[in-house]
């Protein structure tokens, strides 16, 4: 792997008016850019091959600034009473902001981030340095190989937002690799998915199917017009063998900048239209999402 390639770019007072370096450099998956944030001074955006995979504010942590990592956010701010320490695994890593999240807001907390895309894992060691005092581990292996390592229920949080190409690889959408998450999340702890669909939702439909075998309790927590079918987007699932504070996720959905829904029970079911679980065998990635979505 070469040394990165750098651009000027502006941004702006946040940066006292000095030109900062956006990164570029080819990674296992493609080409990784880190551009940096013109409101926010330690920020930065990564993308891979065009498609935005994270924001990370090394000044804050806890901010999280895309749409689908904030429903997230509240999940975690919900698996446990505030602050607690918990037992965490990320299935995908990225600029590794969901980690530095839990680590900001959970102090103390114990976590495992498995990442395919070694040289990514370098590149953000590099430029996006962790917190020292942070106890994050990564791995950089299959997702699903990564989770056959975890001993059985470590995790209080079991969080899986992997993409390769823009999709999530079909061998992390059945069956087979829920009752694996399952095997790994503890009694009361928590699976949430960030899964990508559009108009027909067929994938999203069958995602909830497949999690409904393996998980008694469910909620989809996505953007209106995402449930709707009106457009493609992310919609955030979320899994547990115990009832989800299903009452202050709707709350906290609803009052974010891009207002959620929560979907949970019966009408949830309904959603599915059908749709019956994906196994290993009948497995396909999840659909493209249109090049529109990132212009």
């Amino acid at each position: 792997m070469g040394r990165s390639k750098k651009a000027q770019a502006q941004s702006g007072g946040a940066r006292r008016g000095q030109a900062v370096e956006a990164v570029v450099e080819a990674v296992d998956g493609g080409l990784a850019e880190l551009i940096p944030d013109r409101d926010r001074a330690r920020a930065w955006t990564l993308l891979v091959d065009g498609a935005p995979q994270s924001h990370v504010d090394l000044d804050d942590p806890s901010y999280l600034s895309f749409e689908y990592q904030r429903r997230l956010g509240h999940v975690i701010d919900l698996v446990a009473p505030p602050g607690r320490p918990v037992h965490a695994v990320h299935l995908g890593g990225g600029a590794l902001t969901l980690a530095r999240y839990v680590a900001a807001t959970r102090p103390r907390s114990t976590q495992q981030v498995v990442e395919c895309d070694a040289a990514l894992v370098q590149l953000v060691r590099r430029e996006l340095p962790l917190d020292p005092n942070a106890r994050i581990r990564v791995r950089s292996t299959d997702a699903r190989e990564g989770l056959a390592k975890v001993p059985d229920g470590w995790a209080d949080l079991l969080v899986a937002d992997v993409f390769s190409a823009a999709r999530t690889p079909a061998h992390l959408t059945s069956t087979e690799f829920l009752t694996d998450v399952r095997r790994v999340v503890k009694s009361g702890g928590v699976y949430a998915a960030n899964l990508a669909d559009g108009p027909p939702l067929a994938h999203l439909r069958g995602q909830i199917a497949t999690a409904a075998a393996v998980f008694p309790e469910l909620a989809l927590v996505a953007d209106p017009t995402v449930l709707r079918g009106k457009r493609f987007g992310n919609a955030v699932l979320v899994a547990s063998d115990h009832p989800l504070p299903l009452a202050e996720l709707t709350r906290r959905a609803a009052s974010d900048p891009h207002p959620g829904r929560v979907e949970h029970g019966r009408a949830l079911l309904d959603f599915t239209g059908g749709a019956t679980p994906v196994t290993d065998a009948a497995a396909v990635a999840s659909p493209a999402p249109p090049s529109s979505v990132f212009r």
